[in-house]
Formats: structure tokens, sequence, C-alpha cells
């Protein structure tokens, strides 16, 4: 069975390793854009399918954070609905950021919820902090239909060093003893292009232990945060990748925001121009090693 991570590993492959993230807030959206007739939320939708329409051939895939649609209560999650439903329809993997890290059977009812019906994604993030327990209900899911999965491992904010970054007793670092225990978890569900339907959540903002992670998980995909805004230089996620895949690299507002350092440009024009210029320097970057 082809994986989604398969399908992952091909687009990025034929378009490069930009994931889009769609986290649109209502106060992104362009003056004079809004339409007063509609919702926010649709209004949204209508943002979100104007930078897919531009950014679709430039970007590996896309990323949705569900808090930005929750926050507009029901007209957010059908926005939020709405916009899975139109980057699956385009052919385009897609990222639910849901972050869920619950066990039994609340994990279940998640995966159903974001793996089916109104809500269903190719991929979710999730967090393992309560253990492999709140992972495994998701698997099922990964066997029969070739989802996939994100979980946290090193990420790119400043408080990963409150607890990732601490030291066990045989000297590793909860990072390591997260990415190792998900690792082994991932190889009972290898796709063809040799890679998990496990992957791992690597923040692109530190870079002193690149080269180890990529080396150590050689087998995981990495969905790369922290590129853009939050600080991550091409240079340094070029690290984390392998030959230019192995992993996506995760922008949002530096696309979502793009026209407002292009005066003059339409917002979706300036969205496709920094796809291009974050693919382009991440592929020269990666050329080098």
């Amino acid at each position: 069975m082809i994986t989604n991570m398969d399908k992952l590993y091909d687009a990025v492959a034929a378009r490069g390793p930009v994931c889009v993230g769609l986290d649109t807030d209502f106060s992104y959206l362009p003056e004079g854009f809004a339409d007063a007739a509609l919702t926010a939320g649709e209004n949204i939708v209508r943002f979100n399918k104007a930078v897919l329409e531009a950014t679709k051939d430039v970007a590996g895939c896309y990323k949705v954070q569900i808090a930005y649609y929750e926050s507009l209560g029901m007209d957010g999650m059908r926005a939020y609905a709405e916009t899975l439903k139109m980057v699956r329809e385009a052919g385009v993997p897609v990222i639910a950021d849901i972050k869920r890290g619950d066990i039994a059977k609340t994990a279940e009812m998640y995966a159903i919820a974001h793996f089916t019906g109104e809500f269903e994604a190719d991929f979710v993030t999730l967090a393992p902090y309560m253990g492999l327990d709140s992972i495994s209900p998701y698997l099922p899911y990964a066997e029969k239909q070739g989802k996939g999965m994100f979980v946290l491992c090193r990420t790119s904010n400043g408080g990963a060093k409150d607890f990732e970054y601490e030291k066990l007793a045989d000297g590793r670092h909860v990072y390591d003893l997260v990415g190792d225990k998900l690792n082994a978890m991932g190889k009972g569900y290898m796709g063809e292009r040799g890679y998990s339907s496990i992957g791992l959540v690597i923040g692109g903002t530190h870079i002193e232990e690149a080269k180890e992670i990529r080396a150590k998980y050689g087998d995981s995909f990495f969905l790369i945060p922290g590129y853009g805004a939050q600080g991550g230089k091409a240079a340094d996620i070029a690290q984390y990748l392998h030959k230019g895949n192995g992993g996506v690299v995760n922008s949002s507002r530096a696309v979502l925001l793009a026209y407002k350092k292009q005066p003059g440009v339409a917002f979706d024009e300036a969205a496709r121009n920094e796809c291009i210029n974050m693919k382009e320097a991440i592929g020269y970057e990666c050329s080098l090693l």
C-alpha cells in the first residue's frame, strides 16, 4: 500500500519541501479583501483558496492549525473543514495541526474525528507525553488507510529546553528518549519510499544536534517548524533534510503576510513569491551538503 507518507515524499520530490501553514487569523487578510456580506470564516476560506491556487505547484503540502479556526466558534470550524476539503481536493497532502495527546477512548474519538468525516486530513500532529498509548489509537488508520502522524519530539519554541532538553540518567535528553521510542514504534508502519507513517516534529531553530538527529532517525519523516518568523534559516533547515527530502519545512506568517513586505504585489502572488524564495534557498543549501 502506498502510504500518505509515501505521497508526501513524492510531493516533496516534485514540488519541494515547503509546507504552507494556513494558520490564518482574520487580521491577516489584506485591507479591503473581506466581503462584508460574508462571515469571518467565509472570508478566511476565500483567502486560503487564493493562497492555495497561487502556491500549490510550488508547495509540497499544507498545514492547517485548528486553533485559528476554533477561535471563531462554529463559523471557524466550518472554515476549517472547508479548508481541509479544498486542499485534499487539489490533490495536495494536508496536515491537521491538532497536537492531541490523550489516551484510550478519548484518543480513539480524536482519531475518528480527524481521520474520517468532515475534518478528515492526511496527517495529524500528536503530543506523546502521556505515553505511547496516546499514539497507538491512531495506528489502525495508518495500517488500513495509510494515514500519517507527526509526533512532537524536539520542538522549535524556546520552552523546549524546559523539559525536552533535560538529561536522563543514561546521558540522553528527554527528546532522545521520545524520538527513540517513536522511531522504534514506526518500524512496523514503513512505506515504500523508506519512511514510516509515524513522523517526528523536529524544530528547525536549534541546530546543534541537526546532523545527529537526521542520521539517527533516517527512516522518520520530519515536520520542521521554525523557519522564517521564528528565526530558522535555510542553512540550518537543510541539515534536517536528506538530499532535499525526508522532511517538510513549515512557514505560516512569512507566507500569509508576505504581501506586507512586497508593496504593490497582490497577497496571493506575494505568497507564491515567498514560497519560491524559500524553496530555492533551502534547495541551494541542500546542494552544498
